[in-house]
């Protein structure tokens, strides 16, 4: 069964996954690149993104960052991660933070309100713009995993669409051990008990709290 996941999203105790005030200088919001520590650090994370001058960490950390990317056909993305323009495309100049290789080498649907045609990059990657709602985006990407899963990366509005209507399958959070005190807050209002969720593994490092829920 192919199965809609959240991997690797890191939120801060007190629930944000995302800082205020994002911008092309601050993508995750101010402050919201502090919870991503716990990652950046691991040997999964340097092989897709570093420059080879870091051999990169291993154990409980690293275990979950390459998790996230294991039997992966397809991503779904809001469009803020996908990029920090707002309303209508100017133009298509803009393909994503990542450069011309980014790290899904999959195809990728991004949620906006604006059309825009699909972007073929290097290494497999293919953006797909939809327009017409999150049911469409998990449609499509789910005949794109051609049987894998789909991994639903965010942001923080994107997850909490599919969460309300109770479309994901797993999902894994990293509790960074810090206080954001604003931002975008992952589960304000959403009873995951309703929903039928609940936590199936949950593991420390000193870096971040790794907590597993499932329906």
């Amino acid at each position: 069964m192919i199965k809609l996941r959240v991997s690797c999203f890191g939120i801060s105790i007190d629930g944000f996954g995302a800082g205020p005030d994002q911008d092309l200088k601050n993508p995750l919001g101010v402050g919201g690149l502090n919870l991503h520590k716990w990652h950046i650090a691991t040997r999964t994370f340097q092989n897709l993104h570093g420059d080879g001058s870091v051999e990169g960490t291993t154990g409980v950390d690293d275990d979950f960052e390459a998790r996230g990317f294991q039997n992966i056909g397809s991503w779904i993305i809001g469009r803020n991660m996908f990029g920090p323009i707002r309303g209508a495309w100017p133009n298509h100049d803009w393909k994503g933070w990542w450069g011309s290789n980014p790290p899904y080498h999959v195809p990728v649907f991004v949620l906006t309100h604006h059309y825009r045609p699909s972007i073929e990059m290097e290494g497999g990657t293919t953006f797909h713009f939809i327009t017409d709602g999150i049911e469409s985006a998990l449609k499509q990407a789910r005949e794109a995993a051609k049987g894998k899963d789909i991994r639903l990366g965010g942001g923080v509005a994107t997850i909490r669409e599919y969460l309300k209507v109770g479309l994901v399958d797993e999902m894994h959070l990293a509790i960074s051990p810090i206080l954001l005190g604003t931002g975008e807050h992952l589960l304000k209002d959403i009873d995951l008990t309703k929903l039928d969720y609940q936590c199936v593994e949950h593991v420390s490092s000193p870096y971040a709290t790794h907590v597993v829920i499932r329906k």
